[in-house]
């Protein structure tokens, strides 16, 4: 996996990329999808709005965060309380 994930999948602490720190990034995840399906979707799931990049690869790429985020938003129509 990519340099933000440690090799458990649990999302690594501290890390910061632009306005939405990762350990905020993946908490929205997991309160969105469910821990275990938050990380297949992360690893599995490619993105157009990602320019044909999962969530990891984004963030591997060094996608923003945030902008990460707002795309999943978008495509899996998170509800706007969880945005």
């Amino acid at each position: 996996m990519g340099r933000h994930r440690r090799d458990d999948g649990a999302a690594q602490t501290g890390l910061d990329t632009g306005d939405m720190r990762l350990t905020d990034f993946w908490q929205r995840m997991a309160d969105h999808f469910g821990e275990a399906y938050a990380d297949s979707f992360a690893r599995d799931h490619v993105m157009s709005g990602l320019g044909g990049r999962t969530v990891c690869e984004a963030l591997d790429a060094g996608w923003d965060a945030k902008e990460i985020w707002r795309t999943v938003c978008a495509v899996m129509d998170v509800p706007a309380e969880k945005r």
